[in-house]
């Protein structure tokens, strides 16, 4: 009983020996486009070619954004979502490892059986011999299944699998991205608005001391009642603007609550009010910025990354298309010991064996696996277009995302000697009032222009570090390394 066993041994380790695997084998993504992206405005945008931070956050010199970026990397439910899609990867990748290994049951068996009186033994003469009115039976057994892998249909398929799960692990570095950038941009509108309401409540109380000193020179005689209604109409008009900010606020606070994966309202303590200390709440970029090269940022982008590794799994997925059309076979095995008695399954030395291998090939299909590859390398296809406009769209993300982080320190310094200008002017036209060479109405503009001036630079201050916000993510920064998945390291583009 042992000899079918031993003869299928040797069958088996020729049969793996001479096994193939078809379908196209991954060369890596296509070549990027020539490495000189960053040249019309790096130069001028204060960027420098040096290996940019991950954590690009800390750069702003605000501990409070720290804060809120590492409780909103441990916490946001976005994040909990890709880190389940990446156990599912993994999980398949585990899978497909085990579905290249034997597969085997072990059974035990007890039954018994009641015959009819009336049977009697085939073949017999005369009386015949009656069955028993019972029987009893007992088996103990494993029997093992194992699919020889002849043209690698489950290696692309364990390739596909690993490759899976490296997309997978891109997958959670971009929603880190992503989410860095929103709380990110979050929290400076939320100082941005702060600091509105700072110099809106600095207006209105510098307003208020204009209405008061006209009203006492109205009771001393030296200036008109129209005069302190225009004055009066002025302060209602800058609380009137100020009032909406309240509501910003409100709306900022909460945003960046549900980005901590907190409920809103539960940050509205630690992010504080507006008071005279936020008017240069909003955090500056320094004064320069790594950016790396090209090359750099096709590493660094795990979007990118996550197109890449969407390729390889396609083109593996092509080869295993590919080994469906050709034979499949499938080794069975089972030994086992049993007999109508339980001692019977004591006696190890008598038991039966069966080794068989079993070859199928679905030679007449007529062409559905011919369809099936064909549907895979337009699949493959899809992927490669894709991965070709990802590189395009992040080098044009990162080239815009230069333009204007250049052209927002412009403006900032443009808005600052505005806005110097303007309080210059208020200061000069007040005692020029108080003087009597100039008329309320030139004090009434200039108050109005010095507003103007202050909300546009804590605008433009605001939207410069929203600039380098987007710049960081264009370069795809702000993610930390995944858990070691089970199939390997993701292949670089």
């Amino acid at each position: 009983m042992r000899r079918p066993i031993i003869l299928v041994l040797p069958i088996a380790a020729a049969l793996l020996g001479g096994c193939r695997t078809v379908g196209p084998d991954y060369a890596g993504p296509p070549a990027a486009p020539p490495g000189a992206a960053f040249a019309r405005a790096g130069g001028q945008a204060g960027a420098i070619p040096d290996a940019a931070p991950s954590r690009w956050w800390t750069a702003l010199g605000d501990p409070a954004l720290d804060r809120l970026e590492d409780r909103a990397l441990r916490a946001n439910p976005n994040l909990d979502v890709a880190r389940a899609r990446l156990r599912q990867a993994r999980a398949a990748l585990r899978g497909a490892h085990a579905d290249t290994l034997p597969n085997g049951t072990a059974t035990a068996l007890a039954a018994h059986a009641r015959l009819p009186r009336s049977g009697a033994a085939p073949g017999g003469s005369g009386a015949g011999f009656r069955l028993p009115p019972s029987l009893n039976l007992y088996s103990l057994g494993f029997d093992a299944t194992w699919e020889i892998d002849l043209f690698g249909g489950q290696r692309r398929a364990t390739e596909a699998a690993a490759a899976s799960a490296q997309a997978a692990e891109a997958g959670l570095a971009d929603a880190q991205v992503s989410l860095a950038a929103e709380v990110a941009q979050a929290y400076v509108q939320l100082r941005a608005t702060q600091a509105r309401m700072a110099l809106a409540a600095a207006a209105v109380a510098r307003q208020q001391r204009i209405v008061d000193l006209t009203q006492r020179r109205v009771q001393g005689g030296t200036a008109s009642t129209l005069d302190l209604v225009r004055l009066q109409g002025q302060l209602e008009v800058t609380r009137a603007e100020a009032e909406p900010l309240a509501a910003q606020l409100d709306a900022s606070r909460d945003a960046l609550a549900v980005l901590a994966g907190a409920a809103p309202g539960a940050l509205d303590g630690e992010l504080g009010a507006a008071g005279p200390d936020t008017v240069d709440a909003v955090p500056l970029p320094p004064a320069s910025v790594p950016v790396g090269d090209p090359a750099g940022l096709l590493r660094r982008r795990p979007d990118i990354r996550a197109a890449e590794r969407t390729l390889a799994a396609r083109t593996a997925q092509v080869g295993q298309a590919e080994a469906a059309r050709f034979p499949h076979l499938t080794l069975l095995g089972l030994i086992g010991i049993g007999g109508t008695h339980l001692s019977d399954l004591t006696r190890l030395d008598d038991y039966s064996a069966i080794a068989a291998p079993r070859l199928t090939w679905n030679v007449l299909d007529f062409g559905r696996n011919r369809v099936r590859v064909d549907q895979a390398e337009g699949v493959r296809a899809e992927a490669e277009a894709q991965y070709r406009a990802a590189v395009l769209d992040a080098l044009r993300d990162a080239e815009d995302a230069l333009a204007r982080f250049r052209q927002g320190r412009t403006t900032v310094a443009t808005v600052a000697r505005a806005c110097a200008a303007a309080a210059q002017a208020a200061t000069l036209t007040q005692a020029r009032q108080r003087a009597g060479t100039a008329s309320l109405i030139d004090v009434l503009d200039t108050e109005r222009q010095l507003l103007a001036a202050d909300q546009d630079l804590a605008a433009a201050r605001a939207a410069l570090t929203g600039d380098f916000i987007s710049l960081q993510k264009a370069l795809g920064l702000g993610w930390a390394d995944a858990a070691p998945a089970g199939g390997g390291r993701a292949a670089s583009p």
